[in-house]
């Protein structure tokens, strides 16, 4: 990746349905260059897809909670796949430390949120759970 790489990123982070023809036109090259850059970095992964990212409006009444989890030797992917088949985890991601993994959860409700904590903590594999439920967003710089 070279700095047009990275301010073609830049730029698509800010806004990813900036048009082909605008990009090129604030990054002074060829649409034609826009094109192919964009063509090489979806094809080699540097971006994996073109998303919306909610605000603050739509994730209003929606409770999260960050979930930390040990799981016993060995079972890492059994817990996954049962972590995969509940709509309610958005995201999961492995640690270091004393948890092994660290979830992302959302519900529409406290009780719909106790429920799915619930049944994290049932499902075989997992030796203990913590649950931080977030209250209010001070700094969101991710994707």
């Amino acid at each position: 990746m070279d700095d047009l790489d990275r301010s073609l990123l830049a730029q698509l982070s800010a806004d990813a349905r900036v048009s082909v023809a605008v990009l090129a036109r604030r990054m002074k090259v060829a649409r034609s260059t826009i094109q192919a850059r964009l063509e090489r970095l979806e094809s080699s992964g540097v971006i994996a897809g073109y998303t919306v990212k909610l605000g603050e409006a739509a994730r209003q009444g929606r409770i999260r909670a960050s979930v930390l989890l040990t799981i016993e030797p060995r079972s890492q992917a059994n817990v996954l796949t049962r972590l995969r088949a509940l709509p309610q985890v958005e995201k999961i991601h492995t640690t270091s430390g004393r948890f092994d993994l660290l979830l992302q959860v959302a519900a529409q409700t406290t009780t719909a949120l106790d429920e799915v904590l619930d049944a994290i903590g049932a499902i075989t594999g997992v030796r203990s759970s913590e649950s931080l439920i977030h209250l209010s967003t001070k700094i969101d710089r991710a994707e």
